[in-house]
C-alpha cells in the first residue's frame, strides 16, 4: 500500500479525532492536511501508520486549540462547535461512544478541559487508544496520562446530560416538534418542550441574534410559533436532518442557501435545549450561505402584519449592523 493509500484509508479517523478536539470542520480539515504534509515529508515510513498519523493530527490539533482558546475568549456571544452532518469514521464496536462524543452538549463540555485533558480523553474514551500510545502522543508519562484521563472523565461525567437511549423515540419527538413549528402550533410545541427549555444562538456577531436567547416553554413555544409561519410564507424551508449525531435541522432561504442549523438536546421525553448556529463563518462547509439580515427583514415584514407577533421581535436583533439597526428598509416603511 502506498503512502497516499495508507493516508486516505485513515483520513476518516484523523478527521474525527481533530474535529472532536477543535469543534471546527475547517480547522479539523486543515489539521488533517498538515498531518499529510508531515507524513509525506517524513524520510522513513512508520511501523504503524495509524499510531503515527493519529499522534501527528493530535499534536497539530493541540497547537491549534491553544491558540483558538484566546480567540474564543474574545468571541461575540455564545460559542458553539461547527455543525457536522455526518461523522466519516465508523466503528461498530464503539458506536455509542462515537455518537455521544459528537453531540453539541459533549463538545461544549470538552471545551472546559485543558488541551491535554481533552486530547487524552478523546484518544482514550472515544477511540480506545492505549496509554503507551497516548503518552507518546502528548509527551507525558503513562502515569500522568492516567491522571489526566481520570480528571477529564470526572469533569465530563459531572456535566454530561444523559440523552434518551432510544434513538427512534428522539427522532419521533423531533418530527413532532418540527411539524408543530411549521404549523405555528403553540400548544403542540409546549407539550414537547421542557419547562426550562432554552433557545440559544451562536451568531458570532455576524448574523441576527435576539437578545441572547429565549427561555421557558411558554416563551419559546410562543416565539417559534410566531416566527415560522411568516418564514415559510416567504419561501423559507426547514429540513430535518441529524446533526452531530442528534436530531436537528437545516434552515434554508427560498434559493436553498443555508440560513442556520438547529440541534436539539432531548432528555426525559422533552426538548431541553435548542441550539441555533447562524454564524456564516461556521456554515460555509455546508454550502452557499444565505443573507440572514435580508431573510429577517422579509420575515419581520410579514410577521408584523400577523396578530400575536411577539413584541421582542419587532426591532432589529442584538448584533445587527449599524445600518440595519438604525433604519428600516424601504420595504418596511
Amino acid at each position: 500500500m502506498s503512502r497516499v493509500e495508507e493516508f486516505e484509508d485513515l483520513r476518516p479517523l484523523l478527521f474525527s479525532i481533530a474535529y472532536r478536539l477543535l469543534g471546527s470542520v475547517s480547522e479539523a480539515e486543515d489539521a488533517v492536511q498538515e498531518t499529510w504534509l508531515r507524513h509525506e515529508l517524513s524520510p522513513t515510513r512508520p511501523v504503524s501508520a495509524k499510531a503515527f498519523l493519529s499522534a501527528v493530527v493530535t499534536r497539530v490539533s493541540i497547537d491549534v486549540l491553544r491558540s483558538a482558546r484566546v480567540r474564543r475568549e474574545e468571541y461575540v456571544g455564545p460559542w458553539f462547535p461547527e455543525p457536522l452532518l455526518t461523522d466519516p469514521y465508523e466503528d461498530p464496536e464503539r458506536s455509542a461512544e462515537l455518537a455521544d462524543s459528537l453531540s453539541m452538549a459533549s463538545l461544549l463540555l470538552l471545551e472546559r478541559l485543558s488541551p491535554l485533558e481533552r486530547a487524552v480523553f478523546v484518544l482514550r474514551e472515544v477511540f480506545a487508544f492505549g496509554f503507551p500510545e497516548i503518552a507518546s502522543t502528548v509527551g507525558r508519562s503513562e502515569a500522568a496520562c492516567r491522571q489526566l484521563a481520570v480528571r477529564a472523565r470526572r469533569h465530563m461525567d459531572a456535566g454530561r446530560p444523559r440523552f434518551e437511549a432510544d434513538r427512534r423515540e428522539r427522532e419521533v419527538l423531533a418530527e413532532r416538534f418540527f411539524d408543530a413549528i411549521q404549523e405555528g402550533d403553540v400548544e403542540g410545541l409546549r407539550e414537547l418542550l421542557a419547562a426550562d427549555v432554552s433557545l440559544v444562538a451562536d451568531s458570532g456577531g455576524k448574523a441576527p441574534r435576539w437578545a441572547g436567547g429565549f427561555y421557558g416553554a411558554d416563551h419559546v413555544s410562543r416565539v417559534l410559533a410566531a416566527v415560522f409561519p411568516p418564514f415559510t410564507r416567504i419561501g423559507g424551508v426547514l429540513e430535518p436532518h441529524p446533526l452531530n449525531g442528534q436530531p436537528g435541522a437545516v434552515l434554508r432561504d427560498r434559493e436553498g442557501k443555508v440560513l442556520n442549523t438547529w440541534t436539539l438536546d432531548i432528555l426525559d421525553g422533552r426538548i431541553q435545549t435548542i441550539r441555533s448556529m447562524s454564524n456564516p463563518d461556521k456554515l460555509g462547509h455546508m454550502g452557499p450561505v444565505a443573507d440572514a439580515w435580508a431573510v429577517l427583514r422579509e420575515t419581520q415584514q410579514v410577521g408584523r402584519a400577523v396578530a400575536g407577533w411577539p413584541a421582542e421581535l419587532t426591532g432589529p436583533p442584538e448584533g445587527a449592523p449599524a445600518a440595519e439597526a438604525g433604519h428600516e428598509s424601504a420595504a418596511d416603511r
